[in-house]
């Protein structure tokens, strides 16, 4: 079965959708939307980094994010607002990972499948990352659900329940790092942050709890996944973008359900 490209495509779209639900709704409750793309666009400097010492992609695009990651955190609240230092970061471990990649002689590289995903050339081994990084991201968020919640909701709440906020936000740095190394083959970059915010995003009106939404968050990467690759082999257009379309007008379509059912009430 794992034999034909386009089921091993929708197998890696479905777990990076399920990897980035829970995350995704954390960054939309948090309104880290930027963060998550600062962190995607250090991962080019990451895959860069890789061919040079000739190590596994995944691993030096998820020390750069996670280290980006770690960097915005630590700096937040240090003078400079959050808006402002995410925009430096992004775009300077954007550029630096796009002239990084320039100095690389004798190694062929696509470029554009690193910006924006090359999901149809997912390999078993790819596929094998994917869904053990979607497992581990699972797994951290279901261990530490509670007090990510708690420290989302309201710090001062988290330290009056025994919680450290600030390690709450470290576990949920490092699981938006391994969602970042193992969505850029099957998206890339620059569309990551679509995957983590948009499903969320139309969830939200669905869902009455933080559980729900999370569980139709996952559903709704699921089917955008699905979808979008079903209309990229049918219309042949690039298949990462596709599936953000889908997320896109899954959200158009949710939030006028939502709006019309509550202006009707």
């Amino acid at each position: 079965m794992l034999d034909d490209f386009m089921t091993r495509a929708t197998l890696a779209g479905v777990g990076v959708a399920f990897a980035a639900a829970p995350l995704g709704c954390f960054v939309v409750w948090r309104r880290m939307a930027y963060f998550g793309d600062a962190t995607a666009h250090a991962a080019i400097l990451g895959v860069a980094l890789s061919l040079a010492l000739q190590i596994s992609i995944f691993a030096g695009a998820m020390v750069v994010a996670l280290i980006m990651a770690v960097t915005v955190t630590f700096l937040t609240g240090r003078g400079y607002a959050m808006d402002t230092l995410l925009g430096v970061l992004a775009h300077s471990a954007l550029a630096f990972g796009l002239v990084a990649v320039s100095f690389l002689s004798g190694i062929r590289i696509d470029l554009m499948a690193y910006l924006f995903g090359d999901i149809l050339a997912v390999s078993r081994l790819d596929l094998m990352v994917i869904w053990g990084g979607a497992i581990l991201v699972i797994a951290l968020v279901v261990w530490r659900w509670s007090a990510l919640l708690t420290a989302t909701l309201n710090e001062e709440l988290a330290y009056a329940s025994g919680l450290d906020p600030k390690r709450e936000q470290l576990i949920l740095t490092l699981s938006l790092a391994i969602t970042v190394a193992v969505a850029i083959k099957v998206v890339g970059v620059l569309l990551i942050a679509a995957m983590l915010i948009i499903p969320a995003a139309a969830a939200r009106g669905l869902a009455r709890t933080p559980e729900a939404m999370a569980g139709v968050a996952a559903a709704i990467g699921a089917v955008s996944a699905v979808a979008g690759l079903q209309g990229a082999y049918i219309f042949d257009t690039p298949a990462g973008p596709s599936i953000v379309c889908v997320a896109a007008i899954l959200f158009a379509v949710l939030n006028l359900i939502t709006w019309r059912s509550q202006s009707g009430a």
